[in-house]
């Protein structure tokens, strides 16, 4: 896909930003509908009794694993510059990063991506632990939490490259990567067949992945047509949240580019799906406990997200998409701190045999 003729009409900065609009809408309307989310699905895994949300994000992950491998075979798309393969990437920040994300999405019952959408629909108490959470990350990027971040971010790093590409490491090529993704679609699709839900919930979960996928594709297409440096990108919520905290509070704003339609597009097709599904309710805290725990999800999240490199999305979907081995590392970790952090704040004690 040839965009020189758009890229002269418009720069590269709008056209960015009209390409992070539209698969903003996507995402969000996909997601909303679908009720998409990493936290629901470690619970029914960790709990075991897997369905409907563990195969909603199933089908997510693996749509966007197969459709870019796909692109890759075809040749329609080069990642081998993104930041999350080519750059030195820490294994430590991905580690603890990941299980304290995973914890903090426990105690704020969503991860960054799921605290967007359930704010579009009225969620007070998203909104404010999207807000603490943007500000943490933030202050996690160039705050009084970055001295923290790049000391554990130290610890164990590994060199950008082939070091960093897990396919490569695993000595495969991307036949196996696409083989990997239909396996697990094809889990899903199993999961999802037996749960016998409504048929929005699997259209969603495929829709939210193969927008995920669409992210790289525009980026990388972008990039190919201009004559600037443009980075090939996926979606991710932690450093386009920290972009538009800083925008609405500091002069000058940062640039415009694919963050900066991502993010209100996202909300956008949250509030419209929402709107079309009659789910629209205002929701606030219970009690001072209730706000507590959201308030340190948050920051856990926050700074756990910057740490790893990304969030659920960012990190699990978009970092795993491309095989980056420190996203699956951070993936992991979530999964982890998820399941751990469940267990010991909100399920119940057993008693007896």
């Amino acid at each position: 896909m040839d965009l020189l003729p758009l890229v002269e009409r418009l720069g590269e900065p709008a056209l960015l930003a009209a390409g992070g609009a539209g698969v903003g809408l996507l995402f969000g309307f996909f997601a909303q509908r679908s009720s998409f989310c990493l936290r629901a699905a470690v619970i029914e895994f960790a709990r075991g009794t897997p369905g409907e949300k563990l195969a909603v994000w199933l089908l997510a992950f693996s749509a966007a694993v197969v459709t870019l491998q796909v692109a890759l075979l075809a040749g329609w798309v080069d990642i081998s510059g993104t930041r999350q393969l080519a750059a030195r990437g820490s294994l430590s920040g991905a580690l603890v990063g990941g299980l304290l994300f995973g914890a903090g999405m426990i105690l704020t019952r969503g991860c960054a991506s799921r605290l967007l959408v359930l704010s579009a629909t009225g969620n007070l108490r998203a909104l404010l632990s999207g807000l603490i959470f943007a500000v943490t990350a933030q202050a996690a990027l160039a705050g009084v939490l970055s001295p923290l971040r790049i000391a554990i971010s130290s610890w164990w790093t590994v060199e950008g490259g082939s070091a960093r590409d897990l396919l490569a490491v695993a000595h495969v090529n991307r036949w196996a990567g696409l083989a990997f993704g239909v396996l697990w679609m094809g889990a899903a699709l199993w999961y999802a067949w037996r749960s016998r839900r409504g048929h929005w919930k699997w259209i969603g979960g495929l829709g939210a992945g193969i927008a995920v996928a669409l992210a790289w594709m525009f980026t990388a297409h972008v990039a190919a047509s201009s004559f600037q440096v443009v980075p090939v990108q996926g979606v991710t919520f932690s450093g386009p949240s920290a972009e538009w905290l800083m925008r609405v509070v500091s002069n000058p704003s940062p640039a415009i580019g694919f963050d900066f339609g991502l993010l209100p597009a996202v909300f956008a097709g949250s509030f419209l799906a929402a709107f079309a599904g009659g789910e629209l309710k205002l929701e606030g805290f219970k009690d001072g406990y209730s706000m507590r725990r959201y308030i340190a999800g948050a920051v856990a999240m926050g700074f756990g997200a910057m740490l790893a490199g990304g969030c659920a999305v960012g990190a699990g979907v978009s970092g795993g998409a491309i095989f980056s081995l420190t996203a699956w590392l951070a993936l992991a970790s979530m999964w982890a701190g998820a399941a751990v952090t469940d267990r010991l704040v909100d399920r119940e004690p057993r008693h007896g045999p």
